[in-house]
């Protein structure tokens, strides 16, 4: 799959998600077989540009290419000035949100909230391609703003006439949020009528949903957000499912004890210790769902104050996993949860 002038290893993208796509978690996902990872948000106010926060999500110091970057917004002039920014500062694709539900974004009429005014969508997706010629634009949208109004189709077409290179769709609409089950119709319908790659997201938990997602819509690529959770592996699992038709055998303990390791000690260097602590908090529940002894050993790991301690914690618990068995060993019943995590 190509991007402008960029051609992906395969058609496997990681989707940007607030507070989980940094630097470290899309290097992981890149190291375990996504072609491509998209940055979380960078938000389109100047303002915010010199804040640690903004710095750290534009960070791509190091990071395998192609580098994306998403932003944020709901002025065309701001989201012009945003791009440029990020191209300056190493961006070599930049993302626009027009996908993200949540109230604190839509409520100042960006992200998905975006798609009920077609007019400045377009005036928006125009201003940015015009800002940041050398690089391609890519828009990532949801099938519209409820099931009664869903107009992806309409918005594929101002985006091509606006000189977007790339769509990602996520099959629901602003009003279901992440309730319910993803619809993949719409992305088929927008599939059959674009000139240019489409991306499918939205439940593909597996590598035999991301085979039906592809074979079902004709997407070019799939994009794959929440599976990733604690399953960064999923990447080459679907990969080599979609070249072969067979799985992967199920990761070993001892891989996944070295690939959390590597995952805390990237986020504590590029965090540091007090932060780096903290966020690694999640990343090790979602690592752990579902595994035998995991809800006592999270709520004692969330206690520990120092990543000396957290460290040494993940280190006894997997540990003590694999004295148990080669492989994860899942309560019973959490086992469909954990794997659809």
């Amino acid at each position: 799959m190509r991007i402008g002038p960029h051609t992906l290893k395969n058609n496997l993208i990681v989707a940007p998600m607030a507070g989980v796509t940094d630097r470290p978690f899309r290097q992981l996902c890149k190291k375990l077989g996504a072609g491509m990872a998209v940055s979380e948000m960078v938000t389109s106010n100047s303002l915010l540009y010199g804040s640690s926060k903004t710095q750290r999500r534009a960070n791509h110091e190091g990071e395998v290419e192609p580098k994306s970057v998403q932003i944020a917004g709901a002025d065309p002039a701001l989201m012009a000035e945003a791009a440029r920014h990020n191209v300056d500062r190493g961006a070599q694709i930049i993302d626009i949100n027009m996908g993200c539900p949540a109230k604190k974004v839509c409520n100042v009429m960006a992200g998905s909230a975006l798609l009920q005014n077609e007019r400045l969508v377009g005036d928006i997706l125009e201003a940015v391609v015009k800002a940041v010629p050398e690089v391609p634009v890519t828009l990532k949208i949801r099938t519209g703003w409820d099931r009664e109004h869903r107009n992806a189709l309409n918005v594929l077409k101002i985006a091509e006439n606006s000189g977007i290179q790339a769509l990602a769709i996520h099959g629901r609409t602003r009003a279901c949020g992440y309730a319910g089950e993803a619809e993949y119709d719409t992305i088929k319908a927008v599939k059959g009528e674009a000139k240019i790659p489409v991306i499918a997201n939205g439940d593909i938990t597996t590598p035999e949903k991301a085979g039906f997602v592809l074979a079902y819509t004709g997407a070019d690529a799939v994009m794959i957000g929440r599976a990733a959770q604690g399953r960064p592996w999923i990447f080459r699992e679907i990969d080599y499912y979609l070249k072969t038709g067979t799985h992967l055998p199920q990761p070993e303990v001892s891989e996944i004890h070295q690939v959390l390791k590597t995952h805390l000690q990237d986020l504590y260097a590029f965090y540091g210790d007090l932060t780096g602590l903290r966020v690694a908090r999640k990343h090790i529940s979602w690592y752990t769902k579902g595994l035998v002894n995991a809800s006592s050993f999270r709520h004692r790991m969330n206690q520990l104050e120092t990543v000396v301690e957290q460290m040494r914690a993940v280190d006894d618990f997997f540990t003590q996993a694999a004295r148990a068995s080669n492989y994860l060993q899942y309560e019973k019943e959490t086992l469909p949860q954990a794997l659809a995590a």
